[in-house]
């Protein structure tokens, strides 16, 4: 019971945070699908349809990919062995999206706007849909279980192309310069997430986990889910809205009294009101004192209670009180009585 009481009230802090300030602030920038955008957006298209008919023909990409798997660089360069296998870290979905995702949510408490967690959601929901598909549908198998060399290994039921890596920090890095609030910050975050996912990628090849075309193609994958976010800006908003407009509902309901239950009555046949000279021809009744219950007292004696008038007298002078021999009956004058003497 403790646990809920303290629960709801945390829900009704950051709501009444969130509550301050219902519009969003101005100087929140909202990307918007501009012609250099688009220019962007079909080059990376290309790009990406490039290398995916340049690895399904067995080109010199693919030949490029098998030298660089047999110079074997983690043979070449030991030494940085051990930091490469926590860089990589920064390309793995879970860790990377639990970090930015507080970073953000630290965002989304100060503007007041849940905003930049509903475009974090958004953009990793279209990485798993696009990258996941097209890592099944080509089924192409990783360097460490190729089986002939000089061959595409497409279609063999591996999981390898694109990166998975390397699209994973586009992303999740990419997003922290797409919410930047000034176009300097989204400058300097976007050539940092570049540098960041390019690093990933070409960790993945030292390992010898990834061909280097699935590293151009996981770079390119990552760039037009970027690039697309803001045809996705106004489902955000409205998802937005209805997440809010859902929490005042809640609110609502949980703030409203609950309704009195209702007192079944009686119902009581009214009688016509009577007319003028029906009230003139009706006997006078005799006003009842106000207060008599319908049953009689307890000290009074049970049956048909009389009228003051109907009762017989008790004593001749019509009074309840018993004879005295030393009182007289009221209204007689007294009689001089004799004085006795001591």
């Amino acid at each position: 019971m403790r646990t809920k009481r303290n629960l709801t009230r945390s829900l009704d802090r950051v709501f009444a945070r969130l509550d301050r300030e219902p519009e969003r602030p101005a100087h929140i920038d909202v990307p918007r699908m501009s012609r250099h955008r688009v220019v962007l957006f079909s080059s990376t298209l290309a790009f990406y349809l490039a290398i995916v008919w340049a690895v399904i023909t067995t080109s010199w990409l693919v030949r490029l990919d098998w030298r660089v798997m047999f110079f074997r660089p983690y043979q070449q360069w030991p030494q940085i062995h051990a930091f490469l296998d926590y860089y990589v870290v920064l390309g793995q979905r879970g860790p990377t999206a639990v970090m930015v995702a507080a970073w953000l949510g630290w965002r989304s408490w100060r503007q007041h706007t849940i905003r930049p967690l509903l475009t974090l959601a958004a953009s990793l929901l279209l990485l798993n849909i696009t990258v996941g598909a097209a890592k099944l549908g080509m089924g192409r198998l990783g360097p460490h279980y190729a089986t002939v060399i000089g061959s595409n290994e497409m279609a063999r039921g591996g999981d390898i192309f694109p990166s998975g890596h390397t699209a994973n920090a586009v992303v999740t890095w990419g997003i922290l310069a797409y919410l930047a609030s000034t176009p300097r910050a989204r400058r300097w975050l976007s050539a940092l997430s570049a540098v960041t996912s390019l690093g990933v990628g070409l960790t993945t090849v030292y390992l010898g986990t990834h061909w280097l075309s699935d590293v151009l193609l996981g770079w390119a994958a990552g760039l037009l889910i970027m690039l697309a976010l803001p045809w996705f800006e106004p489902l955000i908003a409205r998802t937005e809205a209805a997440l809010f407009s859902l929490r005042d509902r809640w609110r609502d309901r949980r703030i409203r009294p609950l309704p009195a239950p209702a007192v079944p009555v009686t119902p009581v046949a009214l009688r016509p009101l009577a007319t003028a000279a029906e009230q003139a021809s009706a006997p006078a009744r005799e006003p009842v004192a106000a207060g008599r219950g319908a049953r009689a007292p307890i000290h009074m004696a049970p049956g048909p209670h009389t009228a003051r008038s109907e009762r017989s007298p008790v004593t001749p002078a019509g009074s309840r009180r018993p004879p005295h021999a030393d009182r007289l009956p009221r209204g007689s004058s007294p009689s001089a009585r004799p004085l006795t003497g001591g």
